[in-house]
């Protein structure tokens, strides 16, 4: 009896069974995979949602009139469930929109610095974090934490107290595969300088510019250590503030990062493959407003009033 061809066929079926199998996982995986970052256009604010697969966060929710602005983005996006939300510091046009959010969606884990305001903005905030049965977690620099097949790395802040409200802002890199996003918040120049004395590797290839362009932030040795290719530029057309500086846009324009921002570009959609960056629209311009003072502040003015330390 011949049994070679039985075995031979066997061995074939089974090697066509495996290669079916393993090209499944493989679109599977592509399926599943892909990083997006989403610069949603709020004007002279800040609310950016990140995607990895089924897996969301937001990281702020612009000001309190953009409320419809910001859930009618995330429902387009097919959002059902928040595993984060941040809230980077207490200024309105950080947290403005967040008690919305948080009321109209299942949210994971809520960070915020630990920083307190009399705001009617941050009472809101607080008030619907807690109606979720929730408090707000204090992130620990160093600290790492999942979304999908990304990871998140608290950078900042880096101290307990500060005289700029804006330099409590949690600074988170995310990375995913070999490219790598650095979201700042507000961060001005104290809490730049002590990102920058840690030690901690602040390389990456897209830098959403801290501070809306200001010329407070986004100091020559803060971008030497970033290198970013790419600078995201969240900040409101023709707004009060003169952002972005002429100078912050120099200083971009010479370590030769290719910028997007919001008041000529809408919304800015950052996609990675794990290798590639692409986006959704041109580059914007190198524009700023040259002035001898920035208005902008975040001082204390956000912690007593409410209105904003843009």
């Amino acid at each position: 009896m011949n049994t070679i061809k039985p075995i031979s066929k066997l061995l074939t079926t089974l090697l066509l069974f495996m290669a079916v199998l393993f090209s499944g996982c493989t679109t599977g995986t592509k399926t599943a995979g892909g990083l997006k970052v989403h610069f949603i256009d709020v004007g002279q604010a800040d609310s950016i949602l990140i995607q990895q697969g089924e897996n969301f966060m937001l990281i702020d929710a612009g000001n309190n009139a953009d409320n419809e602005t910001v859930k009618n983005y995330l429902d387009k996006q097919g959002v059902k469930e928040l595993q984060y939300f941040v809230g980077t510091h207490s200024d309105e046009d950080h947290i403005g929109s967040a008690d919305y959010v948080i009321n109209s969606f299942k949210v994971g884990k809520v960070y915020f610095p630990k920083q307190t305001a009399t705001t009617k903005t941050f009472k809101d905030f607080t008030a619907a974090v807690k109606a979720k049965g929730q408090g707000l977690t204090v992130p620990k620099v160093g600290e790492t934490f999942k979304l999908g097949d990304a990871q998140c790395t608290v950078l900042a802040p880096n101290s307990s107290s500060y005289k700029d409200d804006n330099d409590y802002s949690i600074v988170i890199k995310l990375t995913y595969g070999e490219t790598s996003f650095l979201l700042t918040g507000d961060a001005e120049a104290a809490s730049e300088s002590e990102m920058l004395k840690n030690g901690i590797d602040l390389r990456a290839d897209v830098l959403k510019v801290s501070h809306h362009g200001s010329k407070t932030s986004s100091s020559e040795d803060f971008l030497k250590a970033v290198k970013p290719e790419y600078a995201v530029i969240s900040v409101g057309k023709d707004n009060k503030y003169k952002h972005p500086d002429q100078g912050t846009m120099d200083r971009l324009k010479a370590i030769g990062a290719v910028v997007y921002r919001t008041d000529e570009n809408g919304t800015v959609v950052a996609t990675s493959n794990g290798k590639e960056i692409t986006f959704n629209t041109k580059p914007g311009s190198y524009k700023g407003i040259a002035s001898a003072d920035d208005d902008a502040g975040g001082t204390s003015a956000g912690s007593v009033g409410d209105a904003s330390a843009h």
